[in-house]
């Protein structure tokens, strides 16, 4: 493996990036101690070798939307905004009410007494994709040289998450399960709640999801759905990505099974899947129609595709 010590202009970027992260984190966030060790790991992977330094910065679109995320604890959106509690509720059971002999219900209330467990593990299983499966195709293309295709498909996510995370504070929004357990009173600083997903874990003994959402300090931040999202940039980028059939398939039936779970559980609505679509549209279609025809960015892209797949670039 071969060693290239980080330019004096790479330093000036590593070393104050990584101190403003803390920084901002510790004072505005709280410090946790994964935060150091990320930090030092960090560190590590940047000054070691030229490979993993090239990894490390290949991932930044990644981990630039865990940062984001985090920091959206520094203001709570139903700071900003009020939230739609009632109207949202109002317009899914308008939209897409499902008739029964008590009722017009929601599809969600509808699963909430109609669930079955076999249902319960699958959506178990299709929740447990949302995250990790776009990331660790994320790591295939970047491993399999598509450096391309890769920051493609990074940048789209993160831009997708930037998009969803700016609707939050515009439209802050209570998902269902927060409507059947507390009505339309707006309580601030409610704690995150596991809902449909609850079965799976009683099932599994596990406790995967309560562990999850026991964490999940942004409960109003139902639409869009970026589970519905995350997934279907994975999709749309494998269908660029020199893979087989049997993945674009696979990340097609996980795609459906995440929209399907997020209703079907009360973490989401029907018009909050659907959002999230429309957010991953968008977003494709703001950096491959727009952005990637500028050509100063389109020669950002392509150094920067450089700089992550050759040895060289470092000499």
């Amino acid at each position: 493996m071969a060693i290239y010590l980080p330019t004096r202009r790479e330093i000036g970027v590593i070393v104050p990036s990584i101190l403003l992260w803390l920084s901002v984190t510790c004072v505005f966030v709280g410090f946790r101690p994964e935060h150091l060790y990320i930090a030092v790991l960090l560190a590590a992977l940047l000054f070691v070798t030229a490979t993993t330094r090239r990894l490390v910065v290949a991932l930044l679109p990644f981990a630039i939307f865990g940062i984001s995320y985090d920091w959206m604890n520094i203001l709570p959106n139903y700071e900003v905004n009020p939230v739609d509690i009632r109207s949202l509720y109002e317009a899914e059971k308008g939209m897409f009410g499902i008739t029964t002999a008590a009722g017009t219900l929601t599809p969600n209330e509808y699963f909430s007494i109609h669930s079955s467990a076999v249902m319960d593990f699958l959506a178990g299983l299709f929740y447990l994709c949302w995250v990790p499966v776009p990331i660790l195709f994320g790591l295939w293309l970047y491993f399999k040289r598509q450096y391309s295709v890769y920051l493609h498909f990074s940048i789209v996510f993160l831009l997708v998450n930037l998009i969803g995370f700016a609707f939050y504070y515009v439209h802050p929004a209570a998902p269902p399960w927060y409507v059947a357990m507390h009505g339309f009173d707006f309580i601030p600083g409610t704690p995150g709640e596991v809902a449909g997903l609850g079965r799976w874990d009683d099932m599994t003994g596990l406790g995967i999801f309560h562990g999850l959402y026991s964490r999940n300090s942004n409960v109003f931040a139902a639409l869009p759905s970026l589970h519905a999202a995350y997934m279907l940039v994975a999709f749309i980028y494998s269908l660029r990505a020199r893979c087989g059939w049997w993945l674009r398939s696979l990340f097609a039936v996980i795609c459906v099974g995440i929209w399907f779970t997020a209703v079907y559980t009360s973490h989401h609505y029907i018009i909050d899947v659907m959002a999230g679509i429309l957010c991953t549209l968008l977003g494709v279609m703001f950096f491959e129609g727009i952005l990637m025809r500028i050509p100063v960015f389109s020669r950002f892209i392509s150094s920067y595709s450089r700089y992550i797949s050759s040895p060289s670039y470092y000499k």
